[in-house]
Parts: structure tokens; C-alpha cells; sequence
């Protein structure tokens, strides 16, 4: 061979290894619920990862298959999914979730029953392949109306929020799934969704060490074995760079101060606030070089996307923009994460029992004066209304509450609560006959104008009402009479038995 041929051929050779290197830092999802011949072949090229949503959910025994599928492509593939055993569920997708949810652990303040909670969920996630869950989540939800967060967390204050966490990672890490505790720096503390575009928090950095990093600590002492990262900025730590794209962040804060030695996982790079100025690739190679090793993508991911992703970091190598040395250590750190989850996988604690007292469960609920009183009546509801809202992005449009719960009681049709009158912004308010009783359920209610007018209204009707939010309540809870902090199924079945069993068997 001559000289420039072997030159050619190395230089190819070299372009070649860099691009495996770069497809082990990917994680993206996909459309369906079978593997796409698409995703095997790069799974077989190496690509270290793959999200699962519960649109490529169809059953327990469908994502098994699917799941094995994966690991015969890459036996060390890390195969993550958001199951935060609450409102964000992708294993109860179709049906709500039977879990209590973060923010109801932390005010029943129980730390065995947390680590429970961690250790089912893991156990549920062993039995479907699954090797990482994107959970808890370890915000402190210090801005009640904070519209991405709120029953996500497990409180808004730090120590009590960094006991639980502590406690779920040490659940779940013991039964063998890994967890990513997120979203690092803190997401708590925001009034925007960065989904949907950039959060700025205007917090120093004393406030930051002393509320939002006391959860993450905690989840690195108890064994986390990666961190989620948020597309947050904070000016008084980086005032140019979110979170994701931050040197100052991954590397001052997590690894040196916080001492963090795990995978960096990026949160969604088609979110907003990651890409909405620069496009996915750009936010890509910001995110490796920033310290980010495992890069979630999105949600409806193609091969063309993940070609324009590795040509981007490798037009940035051979810029001189990023480091080769960064990216090997980034796929370095996911492959040991890979091979590490998918032997722990063989020999996981598979114990799966999502079931709970309702009694436990309705102690952690905040009723108020009236609701007291609506309970000690007897009173009995003529008509239920259903706030809609437009559904937060993270959770998506799982059912939720009473209206779940009924789903599974097909003997209840044809009681107020399986007939529900909707209410959503612009559509005229529902007639309901004059002084009838009537139950408003909804989330986040205070932060909906249409909904709030409609209670006054019919609260001025001088009809008794009674208000359930199964969101995160405002601080004065003029909206919640029943504050639930969180939606899940089993929460719904906890009010329909606390309002004595309406509507069910």
C-alpha cells in the first residue's frame, strides 16, 4: 500500500472510531413499539443508549421482547425510562400509576416507606429490561407555581427533600437499576418550563449550596450512579451557559465540589430550552464539551438526527472546538455504566407489590375548613367538573385521579364521577342547576384564570363546593379545599374513598 493510501486509510480509520465514540455518548428514543431496523443497526454500531416513552409501551410482556431485542444489538446498551412512581409514569402510561408520588411520600415522612417506593419501582423496571431510570426527582419545589415541577418533588424544604431522596436512591440503587437524580442544578425554583423555553434563576450561590445542591448531595452519598442535568441559567454561577452547557456547572459544582464521578446525563436536547436557539447538533457538542456524557435526545428520534449529531461533534473535533480526549471520556464512562447496569440486570431484586393503604395515603392530604365541613355533612356531589388544562410535557396525557381510578370500576359508570362535566379555557362554563352541590378536581388550579373564575362564580352562587387539586396547591389555597399533591391513580381512588366512596363499587 502506498504512503498515501495508508495515510487515507488511517486517517478513515481514525474518523470511523470517532464516530463509535460519539454514538456511545446518544441516547435517543424512537416511534413504535417494536425495534426499528434502523435503531438495531446502530445499536449494533455501537450506540449506548436508548429512552423509552410510553407511546413503545403496549404491555409488560411487548417491552420485555423489545428490550431484549436491544441488548441481542449491544448487550451493553443502557436502556433508561422516566418512571418517578407517580404523576410521570411510563410503565402506567395507559392507566395511571399506583404509586403515591413524591410529593405525598414527603409529607407522610416516612423514610422506610420511600425506600420502598424506590426498591417496587426498581423491581417493576428489572422485570421489563429496563436498566436506568431517569427518577427521583430531587428538586426542591421552593415556587408553588412552578408549572414543570410541583408534585415531581418531594417538598420545598432542602433537608426534608434531601432524607427522601436519599431514601429512594438507596431503594432503588439496592435492587439493582440505576437512578438519575435530576435536574441538576435545581428546577425548583422556576415559574417557566424549559421544555418550552430558557428558566432563568435568579439565585447566588450560597442559596444554590444551601437549597438546591442538599438533595443532589444526598443522592451522590446514597449511591446515585448518574445526574440529570436541566437547561437552566443561573447567572450567578454561569451567566452565558444553561446548565447543560456549562463547564462551571458540571465540573465546578458536580464533579469538583460535590465530588461527583458517575455519568453526566443530559436532559432532552429537542427541549427548548437546550435547542431552541442552536438547533440539537450545536446543543450536542456544547453539552459533551460542557461535561455531559450520555446525551438523551428526545423523543421521536430518526437516523437522519443522529447523523447530523455525530457530524457535528466531529466537525467540532477537527475544529479544535472540543476535544477528542472529552469525548473518550464521556463514551469510556457509559460503557462502564452499560456493562455495569446489564450485568446488575441478571441478578436484580425483581419484589413488586405497588400497594398501599389508603388511609396512609389520605393522612398526607391538607383539607381545609370547608372541606372539613363537606365531609362532616354528608354532603353528596350533583355534578363533578374536570379542570382540563394543557398537560405538562413530562407527564404527558396519562390518565389521572378520580377519573383514572374509576377506569378500573366499570361497575361505577353512571354515577357523577364517571360522567364528568369538563371545563377548559375558552369553552363556556357547563350549566349546573342553581345550589347544587357540586366537586371541582382539577391541577395546579390557582394558575388558571378560566378555573378560578368558574369556582367564584359558582361559589358565589351560594352552592356548596368543594375544590380538589391534585396539583401543587398555592400557598393559600383559596383553590384547594382538598389539596392531593399529586394525580396518580391510586391518589384518585384515595378521594373517591374519602368522599365516602363516591361513584365506586
Amino acid at each position: 500500500m502506498s504512503g498515501r493510501h495508508a495515510v487515507e486509510s488511517e486517517q478513515s480509520t481514525d474518523l470511523e472510531s470517532l464516530r463509535r465514540l460519539v454514538a456511545s455518548t446518544l441516547m435517543p428514543g424512537f416511534v413504535g413499539t417494536e425495534l426499528p431496523e434502523w435503531l438495531a443497526d446502530r445499536l449494533r454500531a455501537g450506540l449506548g443508549g436508548v429512552c423509552l416513552f410510553g407511546m413503545n409501551i403496549a404491555s409488560r410482556e411487548q417491552l420485555r421482547t423489545l428490550t431484549d431485542d436491544m441488548r441481542a444489538a449491544n448487550p451493553s446498551v443502557v436502556i433508561a425510562i422516566d418512571e418517578e412512581g407517580g404523576d410521570v409514569t411510563r410503565l402506567y402510561y395507559d392507566q395511571g400509576s399506583p404509586y403515591p408520588g413524591p410529593a405525598v411520600l414527603g409529607r407522610i415522612d416516612d423514610l422506610a416507606l420511600t425506600e420502598r417506593v424506590g426498591a417496587t419501582v426498581a423491581g417493576e423496571l428489572a422485570a421489563v429490561g429496563c436498566t436506568l431510570n431517569f427518577a427521583p426527582d430531587a428538586d426542591v419545589n421552593s415556587n408553588p407555581d412552578n408549572p414543570v415541577i410541583g408534585t415531581r418533588s418531594f417538598g420545598s424544604d432542602p433537608q426534608a427533600v434531601a432524607r427522601h431522596v436519599g431514601a429512594w436512591v438507596r431503594g432503588h440503587e439496592g435492587a439493582g437499576i440505576a437512578v438519575s437524580a435530576k435536574h441538576l442544578p435545581g428546577h425548583g425554583d422556576t415559574a417557566t418550563d424549559s421544555h418550552l423555553d430558557l428558566p432563568v434563576i435568579d439565585a447566588s450561590l450560597e442559596t444554590l449550596r444551601d437549597r438546591e445542591l442538599v438533595p443532589f448531595r444526598a443522592a451522590i452519598d446514597a449511591g446515585a450512579r448518574t445526574i440529570m442535568t436541566s437547561h437552566i441559567l443561573i447567572p450567578a454561577v454561569d451567566p452565558d451557559f444553561p446548565a447543560t452547557h456549562s463547564r462551571r456547572i458540571l465540573q465546578g459544582l458536580l464533579r469538583d465540589e460535590l465530588g461527583f464521578t458517575g455519568v453526566i446525563v443530559s436532559d432532552a436536547l429537542d427541549m427548548k430550552g437546550a435547542s431552541g436557539v442552536h438547533g440539537i447538533p450545536e446543543a450536542a457538542v456544547r453539552a459533551i464539551d460542557a461535561g455531559c456524557d450520555l446525551l438523551c435526545i428526545g423523543t421521536e428520534n430518526t437516523d437522519a438526527q443522529l447523523r447530523d449529531i455525530e457530524d457535528a461533534v466531529l466537525a467540532a473535533i477537527e475544529s479544535g472546538r472540543l476535544d477528542a480526549r472529552r469525548l473518550r471520556e464521556a463514551a469510556e464512562r457509559v460503557d462502564a455504566l452499560g456493562s455495569s447496569t446489564s450485568r446488575a440486570l441478571a441478578s436484580a431484586s425483581v419484589s413488586i407489590d405497588p400497594s398501599f393503604d389508603l388511609d396512609h395515603v389520605i393522612s398526607a392530604f391538607d383539607l381545609s375548613a370547608a372541606a372539613h365541613a363537606w365531609l362532616d355533612g354528608g354532603v353528596r356531589a350533583a355534578a363533578v367538573v374536570r379542570v382540563d388544562t394543557v398537560a405538562n410535557i413530562a407527564v404527558g396525557v396519562a390518565p389521572w385521579g378520580p377519573f383514572a381510578a374509576l377506569a378500573q370500576h366499570p361497575a361505577a359508570k353512571g354515577s357523577v364521577w364517571s360522567a364528568p362535566i369538563a371545563l377548559s379555557a375558552g369553552v363556556p362554563n357547563a350549566s349546573i342547576a342553581a345550589g347544587a352541590p357540586v366537586i371541582v378536581v382539577g391541577k395546579d388550579i390557582h394558575r388558571h384564570a378560566f378555573a378560578r373564575s368558574a369556582v367564584d362564580g359558582w361559589r358565589a352562587d351560594s352552592r356548596p363546593v368543594l375544590v380538589v387539586d391534585m396539583g401543587w396547591p398555592s400557598d393559600d389555597r383559596r383553590y384547594a379545599d382538598v389539596a392531593t399533591f399529586g394525580a396518580s391513580r391510586l391518589l384518585g381512588e384515595a378521594v373517591l374513598a374519602m368522599l365516602d366512596g363516591e361513584g365506586q363499587q
